[in-house]
């Protein structure tokens, strides 16, 4: 009687206690894992650094872009956060940072499409600029096309980031549907060893 109880008390703590280290040490996270989020995230860092320097270079232009919203300054930092995270859960994976992670691309995939939005305005606004009076004058045609080829390169950067914030989401979500599966399947076998002893 002893023999059959010890058993079902430690399973049941193990379940209670630590059900962190039991899926972790499963396959169910290695679907995230394999998606090699640090490679990535340490990616998705760099062209958030980059966002935020070049988001201070356009504060100092006098007429209006993007920084009008202060895009290369929020969507920099969701980038760094993002590419933070990604480097964590690689390197310690667990059940609640992947959800953190598939929670951050989200909010980040989002702040991509507002910031896209003001983007594409703003450039075409400095493309209709070259047909202004003022286009023969040598240096502000050149300032106008330094500004709208700073907006390009940040946008044609975030449409990057975005397709690999949309392939940890779906690497992130597809862990944690596995998860939750397999988390199913322990909680049935565990209740099957416990309700077996006492049919018998």
């Amino acid at each position: 009687m002893e023999n059959t109880e010890t058993p079902t008390r430690v399973s049941r703590e193990n379940h209670k206690t630590d059900p962190n280290m039991l899926i972790g040490s499963n396959k169910p996270l290695h679907r995230f894992i394999r998606g090699e989020p640090r490679s990535l995230g340490i990616v998705v860092m760099i062209c958030g650094f980059a966002e935020v320097l070049m988001g201070f270079q356009l504060a100092r232009d006098p007429s209006e872009n993007s920084t009008s919203i202060y895009v290369p300054f929020w969507q920099g930092a969701l980038f760094l956060v993002c590419g933070n995270l990604s480097l964590y859960t690689g390197a310690h994976p667990s059940k609640k940072m992947v959800t953190v992670c598939f929670a951050m691309y989200l909010v980040s995939l989002l702040g991509i499409i507002v910031s896209l939005s003001n983007r594409i305005v703003y450039m075409q606004e400095f493309d209709n600029l070259f047909h202004y009076p003022f286009r023969d004058q040598e240096w502000t045609v050149f300032r106008i096309a330094q500004l709208l080829s700073v907006e390009l390169i940040l946008t044609i950067s975030s449409l990057f980031v975005s397709a690999l914030l949309i392939f940890l989401s779906v690497m992130a979500r597809l862990a944690l549907k596995s998860t939750n599966t397999h988390t199913q399947v322990v909680i049935q076998q565990v209740l099957s060893s416990l309700s077996g002893p006492t049919s018998t």
